[in-house]
C-alpha cells in the first residue's frame, strides 16, 4: 500500500500547556511536510513547537519554534520536511487557550 498524505495529529491546548500533538509509532518514521498554526481569537497570541528525540524530556534544544508571534485571527503556515524516528514526539504550546495546531505528513511503518 502506498504511503499518504495525512493529518498526523491536531490539538487546541489550554494556555501554557505543552501538549503532545504527534508521537510516531514504534517501528514506523514519519515525514512532517505541513505545519498550521490558528489563532481563533482577536487577541494576539504567541506559540511554541519542539521535536523531542526518542520522547526526550522537553529542553531549550528542542524548540523549533519559540514565542512565535500570531497575530489575532491569523493562521501561520510552515512546510518543514521534518523526518522522524519511532517515538519522536512533536510538543506544542500556547500563551492562550485560544490556538490550534495541525500537522500533516507521510507516516512510513
Amino acid at each position: 500500500m502506498a504511503d499518504a498524505l495525512k493529518v498526523l495529529g491536531q490539538a487546541a491546548p489550554a494556555a501554557t500547556t505543552d501538549t503532545t500533538l504527534y508521537t510516531v509509532g514504534a517501528g514506523a518514521s514519519a515525514v512532517v511536510s505541513t505545519l498550521t498554526v490558528c489563532n481563533r481569537s482577536a487577541t494576539a497570541a504567541t506559540f511554541r513547537v519542539a521535536v523531542r528525540p526518542a520522547g526526550a524530556v522537553l529542553a531549550n534544544l528542542h524548540y523549533v519554534y519559540y514565542d512565535a508571534p500570531l497575530a489575532g485571527n491569523a493562521t501561520f503556515a510552515a512546510t518543514l520536511g521534518i523526518t522522524l524516528a519511532a517515538t519522536d514526539v512533536v510538543t506544542v504550546r500556547s500563551d492562550t487557550g485560544n490556538v490550534s495546531f495541525s500537522l500533516f505528513g507521510t507516516e512510513v511503518s
